[in-house]
């Protein structure tokens, strides 16, 4: 494993990506970015303005609108962020760090824990959030287990994962890639298992990533759910229906004191030409909290936290 202080000392280029080349860069391009001692304390000045801070609806948790992803195309435990390798996945961390990030999306499907805690050496925990999510399919088909099984393996995946990260706390934990609208009975010891894990400190807010609209729907009327991880964006890519339909329970979700995260904010790369106006489009919407981006390059980063603060809505004026 390249660690940090072994990696060659090459400052960046920050440049615009070509807008093909946006979130569908190759794992070959991946590897040929920028090393890790160069995303350090030495870095050069910002050359992009920091997100703004916000509050995760009624969480109390304080982070970065904008997050770093780790899934792009992630299955089996790997993604192309982890395909990037140890030293250059750390340096984007740091880069977005160095960047005014502090919110990072990762997820066991992903295999990105163990990878995101080689950066987390380098940062304060408290000052950073932590999103992962519980890939609940691992445990097999639901009529094989019992649900005394389900909820044990839940309390030591919840173990594995701060130990993988070397935390002693999760921020939020979302059950991954619900698409049952009957989800709220079947996966109760789940649940269960993750209030428990609330009530002893070790995971600070529980919810759901949805891809199915009657699973979202289900979400947003569950008293469970304390935040939702949600694919949204102007043409309805990779949604869980239209973007009129999803705003409409998205809405009432927030409105029912939910925090809800935007997703699939280009469509998985599919909108990526149109960039600017996905932006401008999710910053207009009243109930999103939060965005995350499935980052490859520092300047990807860039690009879109220079795109953030043009698009940025103005301040509202008091009444």
């Amino acid at each position: 494993m390249m660690t940090l202080r072994h990696a060659t000392k090459q400052a960046p280029a920050v440049t615009v990506p070509h807008r093909r080349d946006f979130l569908t860069a190759s794992t070959g391009a991946a590897a040929a970015g920028v090393a890790a001692d160069a995303l350090g304390a030495d870095a050069p000045p910002p050359t992009a303005p920091p997100p703004r801070t916000v509050t995760l609806g009624a969480t109390g948790i304080k982070t970065s609108f904008l997050a770093q992803g780790t899934g792009v195309r992630g299955s089996e435990r790997q993604s192309d962020q982890t395909r990037m390798g140890f030293a250059d996945f750390v340096a984007l961390i740091r880069h977005c760090y160095d960047r005014g990030l502090r919110f990072f999306d990762l997820a066991d499907l992903y295999g990105t824990h163990v990878y995101f805690r080689e950066a987390l050496r380098h940062f304060e925990r408290d000052q950073i959030t932590i999103l992962t999510k519980l890939w609940w399919p691992y445990d097999g088909p639901r009529d094989n287990t019992n649900a005394a099984h389900r909820a044990q393996v839940t309390r030591s995946a919840l173990d594995r994962f701060c130990d993988e990260l070397t935390t002693d706390y999760l921020d939020i934990v979302l059950l991954h890639c619900l698409t049952d609208p009957g989800w709220r009975e079947k996966m109760r010891p789940y649940q269960e298992a993750l209030s428990e894990a609330k009530s002893n400190g070790q995971v600070r807010v529980m919810g759901v990533s949805c891809h199915d609209f009657g699973a979202l729907k289900a979400a947003a009327e569950s008293d469970w759910v304390e935040l939702i991880l949600a694919r949204t964006n102007p043409e309805g890519v990779k949604m869980d229906a239209a973007p009129a339909e999803v705003n409409a329970v998205l809405q009432a979700a927030k409105d029912s004191g939910k925090s809800v995260v935007g997703m699939k904010i280009f469509g998985e790369g599919k909108l990526a030409d149109d960039r600017e106006r996905c932006l401008r489009y999710a910053q207009s919407l009243d109930y999103l909290d939060a965005m995350t981006i499935g980052f490859h390059t520092p300047a990807q980063v860039d690009d879109v936290l220079r795109l953030l603060r043009s698009t940025e809505p103005p301040p509202q004026q008091p009444a």
